[in-house]
């Protein structure tokens, strides 16, 4: 009654309710009243002041009567996590709430269970690229509102993880960790045994049962249920098989329930998992007067039995001869529907064929044991695994031969593998070119500045022109090697594949020469891409070349360009190209064709099979990295004799409003005036860089004050009153050029900003994320570095003057 009382008097905010606080407040007035008139001994004066607070108490009720509060005004919401909890705890999944501060708010069981000691998910115990991955994640979840991470290995477990902000004011992060669902051998025989083929083979009168380790029933058909059971519903899921099965004294089984004339049963036990004889197994069933009195119709249903199952299956009798192979073996084992092996050793090589034999004389007799030995296929390199189990009660059959068909297994660790290798070596490769291009940065800087105190004609001259050039030359090849690794520096635009194709034929015609014939064609409904034409051009001039190589006699080059809708993806067979509109390039040619086993190494960097002096190995890692840069892909099909074709696929590129396709032209070298005036500061790791570009700057009329690293950049800038650009290298070591940038633009925000790196630019905007900055890639001549410093001042002094005439005067 005390704590209703208490309720009655107070409103749903906790204060007291108005019904009662008004009587309590004419209480006070009429008191109070009392207390006036006792010191002043007033009548009037007392009542005017009792009526003056009563009418203010009536106003004040009765403003509240007119504009009343709402219900979830001056209230004050805790979040009450056990809610949350508990509706994580209901999905089962494993899921975490975290806060702007990475704490852990709230977390399901489940996710307890998977990361012990629930911590925050950047910091689980998980694989170390995993971790950077989900970290990455987290900040892109912060600030696009949701990410998404597959493949996170914990354990044997992987796990995909979603991403998502959350709350009234979008201020937690919301995970959700599932496990990946990866199909197994015994998921496929429970669907089989529990569907219309486990009833085809009840009517056939085979009934099967698939048992797990532990000895309890997964699935049964409607035969073995009706024999089990006495009912076609019955429900025997997750219960032993062995209180449905009984053994009298000689040794027959029988199934427990039938009693009187019951028939005794004989059991074919496959396993499920070749190298496990005591895990899950597949058991056939069979009434053992119909295996006594006609075997050979018995293992009729037996070899039906088998023909349904997805795994490679076969039986042989004691002699070793091959009695029956489902299609699944004969794909496994390489056998076309023209061939009869007599032997499984027919279908191993030589030097495993006796051991074969041997392996199936021993399973053949004794007891029904199983096992696996490695064996090499006629059709295949790789070795397999043949398990071999003996059975018995099956007529002539005494041995099982199970062989898994890892064709397409193989093939995908063979990708997997190709695909590690490439990126290792492009990450290689973007390294090396990174460094030699502040190599080369010095040779040709030094050689502008020489040329600029030699005239045509010196002795010295050529030899410093001769220097230059092949400079420029292994700029190219650092180039192309950064094309591989994805590195380079593209300039994507909206463009059609036929007018890339026109722009480059004239070029094409005069390298293929008079003995070859270029024929080109284009097909209809093309899409527009989005992609460099530059190095388009390069993909398809390197393809061309390669097709003429191939071709010493003459032939024909064949260059075509046609759509591949989204519906016809899956007809191309690749795993890898997502479902969606693609615009295709194909360069084919007549000449000698490719090897098979050098068919999947002519996209490795240095790899030719040209004669030494004649090739360099990177012009189809080139097409290579740049197709992959451009968001495409490029297959390669070959036949000794025909030819070879190079197939490019590259997304349609879903074009915004107002959004064209540019034709490439053909832009005039101009070449502009590089001289200028102001301060800059220079910051370089490397002396002989750093050297060439201070010299440059310098006699472009500039005055330049260098520091070899980021600690002494900063140092020099608080020393400096005035700077007018800084240029900085990206990558130094202690203090980088960004964070240097980071820490300059706090105390000076308008200070313009020039990187230099021989990284690409997308690859650097994306990791530095620093706005009004401008890139000069190395190498870099002297001219380059020169018109960088002018524009990057230009730039800088109009945004100024801009932002000046917009300021409104008081």
């Amino acid at each position: 009654m005390a704590s209703s009382h208490r309720d009655d008097l107070l409103d749903i905010t906790g204060r007291p309710s108005a019904r009662h606080l008004l009587p309590l407040l004419g209480l006070v007035a009429l008191f109070s009243a009392g207390i006036l008139y006792a010191a002043v001994r007033e009548p009037a004066l007392a009542g005017g002041f009792a009526a003056t607070i009563l009418a203010g108490v009536f106003l004040i009720w009765y403003a509240r009567r007119l504009f009343p509060e709402s219900d979830g005004a001056n209230q004050t919401v805790a979040t009450d996590w056990t809610v949350a909890r508990a509706a994580a705890q209901a999905t089962g999944s494993a899921i975490a709430i975290t806060d702007r501060n990475g704490r852990l708010i709230c977390a399901s069981d489940q996710f307890g269970e998977w990361f012990p000691g629930y911590p925050t998910p950047p910091q689980l115990k998980v694989a170390g690229p995993d971790i950077d991955r989900l970290t990455a994640a987290g900040r892109a979840a912060w600030r696009d509102g949701e990410a998404r991470v597959e493949g996170i290995a914990r354990g044997v477990l992987l796990l995909d993880a979603d991403i998502v902000r959350t709350g009234r004011s979008d201020d937690y992060l919301l995970w959700r960790f599932q496990p990946v669902q990866q199909a197994n051998v015994m998921d496929d025989c429970m669907r089989i045994i529990s569907g219309q083929a486990g009833e085809h083979m009840a009517e056939a009168g085979v009934m099967t049962a698939m048992i797990g380790a532990e000895g309890r029933v997964r699935a049964a058909n409607p035969a073995f249920l009706l024999r089990a059971t006495g009912r076609l519903d019955g429900n025997i899921a997750g219960r032993d098989l062995a209180a449905y099965m009984r053994v009298d004294a000689k040794g027959r089984i029988f199934f427990a329930r039938e009693e009187q004339r019951a028939v005794p049963i004989r059991i074919v036990q496959v396993p499920i998992r070749a190298n496990d004889p005591s895990g899950p197994m597949l058991l056939l069933l069979l009434d053992d007067n119909m295996v006594g009195a006609d075997a050979p119709s018995s293992l009729a249903y037996v070899e039906t039995l088998l023909s349904l199952l997805p795994f490679g299956l076969a039986m042989a009798d004691r002699d070793g001869r091959l009695l029956f192979f489902n299609n699944a073996f004969a794909r496994a084992a390489g056998i076309t529907p023209t061939q009869r092996p007599s032997y499984p050793g027919d279908l191993v090589i030589a030097e495993d064929q006796a051991a074969v034999a041997e392996a199936i004389r021993r399973y053949a007799v004794g007891s029904q044991v199983a096992g696996d030995i490695a064996v090499r296929l006629r059709s295949q390199e790789e070795p397999v695994s043949l398990s071999i189990a003996g059975v018995r009660g099956l007529g002539e059959a005494s041995v099982l031969l199970s062989l898994r068909d890892n064709t397409e297994e193989t093939r995908l660790k063979r990708q997997v593998a190709q695909q590690t290798k490439m990126q290792a070596v492009g990450q290689l490769a973007g390294g090396v070119a990174h460094d030699f291009n502040n190599v080369l940065t010095a040779i040709i800087g030094h050689c502008d500045l020489m040329l600029m105190r030699h005239t045509p004609g010196d002795s010295d001259y050529d030899d410093i022109q001769q220097i230059k050039s092949n400079s420029n030359r292994a700029a190219s090849l650092t180039r192309q090697l950064l094309a591989f690794s994805r590195q380079q520096t593209l300039r994507p635009q909206v463009l059609q594949l036929p007018d890339v194709v026109s722009e480059v034929s004239a070029l094409l015609k005069r390298l293929l020469g008079e003995n070859i014939t270029l024929s080109v064609s284009h097909g209809r409904g093309l899409g527009p891409v989005r992609a460099d034409p530059g190095q388009l051009e390069q993909v398809i001039v390197n393809l061309v070349v390669n097709a003429r190589d191939a071709m010493p006699n003459g032939g024909t080059v064949t260059i075509r360009t046609f759509a591949l809708p989204a519906k016809d993806v899956r007809t191309i067979r690749s795993e890898i190209m997502p479902a969606t509109d693609y615009t295709g390039l194909s360069v084919s040619d007549s000449g000698t064709g490719i090897q098979p086993d050098v068919l999947n190494k002519i996209f490795e960097p240095f790899f030719t099979t040209k004669e030494v002096g004649k090739g360099t190995g990177l012009g189809l890692s080139t097409v290579y990295g740049i197709v992959k840069q451009s968001g495409g892909f490029i297959f390669a099909d070959s036949e000794l004799g025909k030819g070879t074709e190079f197939k490019i696929y590259l997304p349609v590129h879903a074009a915004e409003p107002g959004e064209v396709a540019v034709r490439p032209v053909q832009r005039k070298v101009v070449l502009p005036d590089t001289w200028g005036t102001g301060t800059i500061l220079l910051v370089e790791d490397e002396d002989m860089v750093r050297n060439v570009a201070e010299r440059a700057l310098t006699r472009q009329g500039y005055s330049v004050t260098v520091a070899p690293d980021g600690e002494q950049g900063l140092a020099r800038l608080a020393e400096m009153s005035h700077v007018d650009l800084l240029i900085s290298d990206v990558v130094m070591p202690g203090m980088d050029g960004p964070a240097m940038v980071r820490e300059a633009r706090k105390a000076r925000p308008d200070l313009p900003v020039l990187f230099m790196s021989g990284y690409a630019e997308e690859q650097l905007r994306k990791s530095i994320d620093i706005p009004n900055v401008s890139f000069l890639p190395k190498p870099f001549s002297v001219a380059q570095i020169a018109e960088a410093a002018r524009d990057t001042l230009a730039a800088s002094r109009a945004e100024t003057q801009t932002v000046q005439e917009t300021v409104v005067p008081s």
